[in-house]
């Protein structure tokens, strides 16, 4: 088989599916959810800040994980990569207004994860071992009735292929060659791919073979305070810069309407490539969140969507953002031709000299390690719903393997290949989520009358 042609048909299919149909689904869903909710992420933001707080945890119900865990193990699979790397991309691709792009899907996201993450808790189904599963195959089959299978394992079939975490396999083997081995001499080309891609195959095997508890009780440990250190550090270079901050805001803008940094100025361009990169970012609209949300010991299902309404906004509102700003701030997105994390590595390097760069690497090392974990967890969900509980153990090992396939292949495939499995994923995900809206809405109903009298709160 000849690989540069499987290469050039996936980028192709990559393009073809991210085209304005698709743009429409996910943004114009996202719309639709935060209007027909009337607003429900700005309303009760305050409230879903106090259930991660622990304040209204329920350990009786049916569950595996505390909403806590859920929402951390949702975030070390978005915060992460599409965080760091992610948002290179999209200024790489299309300009700084591709930024203002990925704030709008954010936004609407939040709806969207609202939406998707209450409809995981009330509409869980059980696996073939009758253990208790949620995610939107689960919602399809069980929402939709029967006749919608085929979505469902349409959900399933993409997943087992875009959850695989060849993008962070990539992205972090490039990291460990540019700022340790290629300036000490110690890097050996295509063998030095290998080496890392398989070392990185035994360390999550370790933690991935424990299944959910492990992931999240790791995942809820590391997260928090990754992302305090990476934030730090960038605010440290964003508070430098801060007499240009108004000036990147309004470039960013100004972009988005324009788009100057795309070549012919297409806007619908930029805002396609914000729209996929915000995808990859939070994932919201993809379907991935339901699934771990969906093994939360939360009895009540808008609740639980509330909570996981929360991450889009820290994902891609908050970490996403002082990102674009370290990038933009610094220049080199004008200065250099690297992409992806290199892109990044060289804002840290020129705002920190000396020390900028190793602080990066200990974030994307953790970050990327937690999405690894987490995103194994889906994919062993979606295998699980496709070939059986007693089957899907061995979903591990193929994704254990292809993490060294990540290692060694083109950043541009592996980009490809995700983002259109995230696409096909999509599709059953919102057009699910839209036709059950209205248990949603009287469930949200139901649930703010009971939270006003202090009922079961």
């Amino acid at each position: 088989m000849n690989l540069d042609f499987v290469g050039r048909f996936i980028v192709a299919f990559s393009d073809w599916i991210w085209d304005l149909p698709l743009l429409i689904l996910l943004m114009g869903g996202g719309l639709f959810f935060m209007m027909y909710s009337g607003f429900v992420p700005f309303r009760y933001l305050r409230h879903a800040i106090k259930v991660v707080g622990g304040k209204f945890e329920h350990e009786s119900g049916p569950g595996q994980i505390t909403s806590y865990q859920a929402l951390s193990a949702a975030i070390a699979a978005t915060v992460g990569l599409g965080n760091i790397s992610g948002v290179a991309v999209a200024i790489n691709m299309g300009g700084p207004g591709a930024i203002f792009w990925m704030w709008m899907s954010a936004f609407v996201g939040m709806a969207t994860k609202f939406f998707t993450c209450t409809l995981a808790i009330m509409y869980r189904g059980k696996d073939s071992s009758g253990e208790i599963q949620g995610g939107p195959m689960y919602v399809i089959e069980e929402g939709l009735g029967k006749k919608w299978k085929p979505m469902a394992v349409l959900f399933s079939v993409a997943g087992v292929i875009g959850l695989l975490s060849i993008f962070q396999a990539n992205q972090l083997t490039v990291l460990i060659r540019q700022v340790i081995l290629i300036p000490n001499g110690w890097d050996h080309g295509e063998l030095t791919k290998w080496i890392i891609g398989l070392t990185m195959m035994v360390l999550v095997g370790i933690v991935i073979i424990g299944g959910i508890k492990r992931i999240a009780e790791l995942a809820s440990k590391l997260v928090p305070t990754m992302v305090a250190i990476y934030m730090l550090t960038v605010l440290y270079i964003v508070i430098t810069e801060i007499g240009r901050v108004p000036e990147a805001l309004a470039l960013i803008i100004e972009d988005a309407f324009t788009g100057n940094a795309v070549m012919g100025g297409a806007v619908l361009s930029v805002m396609t490539i914000g729209a996929r990169r915000a995808a990859f970012s939070n994932e919201a609209g993809i379907g991935t969140a339901p699934m771990v949300h969906g093994a939360s010991k939360n009895k009540e299902p808008v609740r639980e969507g509330m909570v996981a309404m929360l991450g889009p906004f820290i994902d891609t509102i908050v970490v996403c953002t002082l990102t674009a700003l370290a990038i933009l701030l610094t220049g080199v997105w004008e200065t250099t031709e690297n992409d992806g994390v290199r892109l990044t590595v060289s804002a840290f390097e020129m705002a920190i000299p000396g020390v900028g760069k190793y602080l990066l690497m200990l974030s994307v090392f953790v970050f990327a390690f937690s999405t690894m974990f987490t995103y194994s967890y889906y994919g062993h969900k979606c295998s699980n719903y496709l070939f059986g509980a007693h089957n899907a153990d061995y979903y591990n090992y193929f994704y254990m393997v292809t993490i060294v396939f990540g290692a060694v292949v083109s950043l541009k495939v592996v980009l490809s290949l995700v983002d259109g499995m995230y696409a096909i994923m999509a599709v059953p995900t919102m057009i699910s989520a839209i036709l059950l809206a209205p248990k949603v809405k009287r469930a949200t109903k139901d649930y703010v009358q009971r939270m006003k009298s202090n009922r079961t709160f």
